[in-house]
């Protein structure tokens, strides 16, 4: 056992005293007996300490100074980290009952609890009579817990055989299998219940499968104004995108307490929030309408090997949709309903349609009557360009009249001639162009209707007969709605209210609406467009025992190149017709575009190409809607004096 370091300092030095010279003793010794004698003679020899004695305790002191010094740092040090870990056990404790506090709570609640999510019910949504469009039914999914697969290669090959998946799947399948990093894999998504129970009959270990809600719209009616979901029931197109919130509703949780092993503790009830379903939706759709307009649609597209075709019918007063169609030719060929709502999102530009508006704004400002009659040229050249009208014609004098029924593209540019540019955009502007129609529906398109100090050269004029500026088909719609409302713009509308969780219906606001015509601007207009189904472009519109009236637009489609030319040297066509019925009582107004009909044919026309559509498509909504007839024949033709009124 050593000594104490105090101890071992004291003999150290002892030794070193004991090991000083004898001389240096001797000499010591000398120099004390010859002191002088002069000292008094009470202190004797005998009583003086030795100076060695007095060296020794010197250096004792020194070392217990030192051994005293080094005690109190070690003190002072041991004090200095007590303090130390008590700020810091004091610091984490603060920080556990207050910052860390909801975190620790919740990783115990998760511990003894296991929380599974209860979807809430997403809204159905219905027609304006009641009759399911679009709903959630009861599906399966299948999955499978890799950790407890046995056979990865076996499984994966037997799941792909009964799924009939791709080589790449049933890969990428295999490998998480094999891997088992996952405790869970989604094999296939709400899939029919008889698939199911075949991959659940061959007994593979971890594969399994829940019930879970998934989306379908009947028939596919107005699908492609509806929109879709994702298999997780989130909206992502059209109106399940836009009021996802409203269809969705708030998910609930069922809690139960759980032991160490993770089962069910019998002595635990389960705390259940079922939480709140999706509130339902009310469409302006019209269900057989909606139908009816799809077939009629899809017939015609067919007919005329065209690319694709819009129909949208409106309630002429309130801007309710009945009905919008949407049709696209696949690439092999098949034409059917298209996936997107190309009626709110794409633009064309309008062609001889825009007569409605360039007239309508001469007309209402006074510099033009029905009766005006204009010296209309056979052609016009502007900035090289040379305009003509569809068929050839000398220097011919034409009235108001004569130009909207044969619809002159010269003639609308000499009514025009009495209009600034900057009052040809601004009613424009009030025509609803170059802005939103106020649907609010995802991915509307605001068209192109560039500043006045953009356009340039024969732009100034083309606008009077629809080129220079760019519009969707539902646009063009509320944009001759005007005409048939008296002059007053009516914003479309597709949701009719709302149905909450205790069935009480919620009406939605009524649509926005401005003035934009005198009403005497529109009644003339009104007997203008009449007489363009009667006796010009839009004859094929005629409606029996109804008065009719509208407008044809044969425009040219704009190519790749920057010309209205194809590289071949051919011409594509976007034809259609906008018209209203009954003419002097307007309840109906509706829109068909024929995109790209056969340009070989006289069918690439508005008024032969889209105006069969409207003339069959409007006998259905007067059946439909139980509209009175307003004349005999062809509508045309004035009543009998003995004849009913109405």
């Amino acid at each position: 056992m050593r000594a104490p370091r105090t101890s071992r300092a004291i003999t150290a030095l002892s030794l070193r005293y004991r090991a000083t010279p004898s001389s240096s003793r001797s000499t010591q010794g000398r120099s004390a007996a010859h002191r002088p004698t002069s000292r008094p003679a009470s202190r004797s020899t005998s009583s003086r300490t030795p100076a060695p004695q007095r060296a020794q305790k010197s250096s004792v002191k020194e070392a217990s100074v030192v051994v005293d010094k080094r005690i109190h740092f070690r003190l002072a040090m041991s004090l200095v980290v007590f303090i130390i870990a008590f700020v810091l056990i004091l610091g984490r404790t603060v920080m556990l009952q207050t910052i860390s506090r909801d975190t620790l709570h919740a990783a115990s609640i998760d511990q003894r609890t296991r929380t599974v999510v209860l979807r809430a019910d997403r809204g159905a949504i219905f027609d304006r009579n009641g009759h399911e469009i679009a709903l959630s039914v009861p599906s399966q999914t299948l999955f499978v817990d890799p950790r407890m697969v046995t056979d990865p290669i076996g499984t994966a090959r037997a799941i792909a055989g009964i799924l009939q998946i791709t080589p790449e799947r049933e890969a990428k399948i295999q490998k998480v299998l094999t891997d088992k990093t996952s405790a869970f894999l989604y094999l296939a998504r709400q899939v029919d219940k008889s698939t199911v129970e075949t991959v659940l009959a061959l007994g593979l270990p971890g594969v399994s499968s829940y019930e879970e809600p998934m989306r379908v719209v009947e028939s596919g009616v107005a699908g492609a104004v509806i929109g879709r979901t994702d298999p997780d029931g989130v909206g992502t197109a059209g109106l399940e995108l836009q009021y996802n919130k409203v269809l969705a509703g708030v998910d609930g949780v069922s809690t139960r307490q759980r032991d160490g092993r993770g089962n069910s503790m019998t002595n635990s009830s389960p705390n259940d929030d079922s939480g709140k379903p999706g509130d339902d939706l009310v469409l302006t759709i019209d269900k057989s309408l909606q139908f009816q307009t799809d077939q009629a649609l899809i017939q015609r597209v067919t007919q005329l090997s065209a690319k694709a075709g819009t129909v949208i019918m409106m309630n002429s007063r309130t801007g309710e949709i009945y009905a919008m169609s949407n049709v696209r030719r696949a690439l092999d060929g098949t034409v059917g309903l298209a996936t997107g709502n190309f009626a709110a999102v794409e633009a064309h530009e309008p062609g001889s349609v825009a007569k409605v508006f360039s007239v309508s704004s001469a007309l209402d400002l006074g510099r033009a009557t029905e009766d005006s009659s204009y010296k209309v040229p056979g052609s016009l050249r502007v900035d090289k360009f040379t305009i003509r009208d569809a068929y050839s014609h000398g220097l011919v004098s034409m009235t108001t009249r004569d130009i909207v029924r044969d619809s002159s593209n010269l003639g609308a540019v000499k009514i025009s001639e009495t209009v600034t540019l900057d009052e040809k955009r601004n009613y424009l502007r009030a025509f609803g162009f170059g802005e939103k129609t106020g649907l609010q529906y995802p991915g509307e398109s605001r068209g192109i209707l560039r500043p006045v100090k953009d356009w340039y050269g024969t732009q100034k004029i083309t606008v009077d007969y629809g080129y220079g500026y760019a519009a969707t088909p539902l646009q063009m719609l509320a944009g001759v709605n005007v005409v048939a409302n008296g002059g007053q713009y009516v914003a479309p509308k597709l949701i009719k209210g709302t149905i909450d969780e205790d069935g009480v219906i919620h009406d939605t606001a009524a649509s926005a609406t401005h003035q934009v015509l005198k009403e005497s601007t529109a009644l003339t207009m009104t007997s203008l467009l009449k007489e363009v189904v009667c006796a010009g472009t839009g004859k094929l519109a005629q409606v029996k025992g109804m008065k009719v009236a509208g407008k044809t637009g044969t425009g040219y489609k704009a190519q790749a190149n920057g010309t209205y030319t194809t590289n071949t040297g051919g011409r594509k066509y976007f034809a259609s017709f906008v018209g209203y019925f009954p003419a002097d009582d307007p309840q109906i107004t509706m829109l068909v575009n024929i995109d790209e009909p056969n340009g070989n044919t006289r069918d690439r026309f508005g008024g032969t190409a889209a105006a069969t559509v409207f003339s069959r498509l409007a006998e259905v909504a007067i059946h439909e809607l139980q509209i009175p007839p307003t004349g005999v024949g062809s509508g045309c033709r004035k009543l009998p004096a003995t004849a009913s009124s109405h």
